[in-house]
């Protein structure tokens, strides 16, 4: 087994900022991943990652642009 076997089994990960990859099944998660749900052939677990990840920014970055919004938002209702 290895990363360019194409019998080898992936598990796809997450992380805390809600970043996908694949992993070896045959090989421990690293820290901070974690399995997203889904296992499988390396183009099979590529496919799904396509579609469940569509927001490419990292979790606090899309965290920090709503705060901004929202304070934008708010600043331009405030009475004068």
């Amino acid at each position: 087994m290895s990363w360019g076997d194409e019998n080898t089994q992936f598990v796809v990960v997450v992380n805390d900022e809600e970043q996908y990859s694949i992993w070896p099944e045959y090989k421990a998660i690293p820290a901070g991943w974690r399995a997203a749900g889904k296992s499988g052939l390396k183009d099979e677990c590529l496919r799904w990652v396509d579609e469940v990840w569509t927001d490419m920014r990292p979790l606090s970055l899309r965290k920090a642009m709503a705060q901004a919004g929202e304070a934008s938002r708010g600043a331009g209702t405030a009475a004068v």
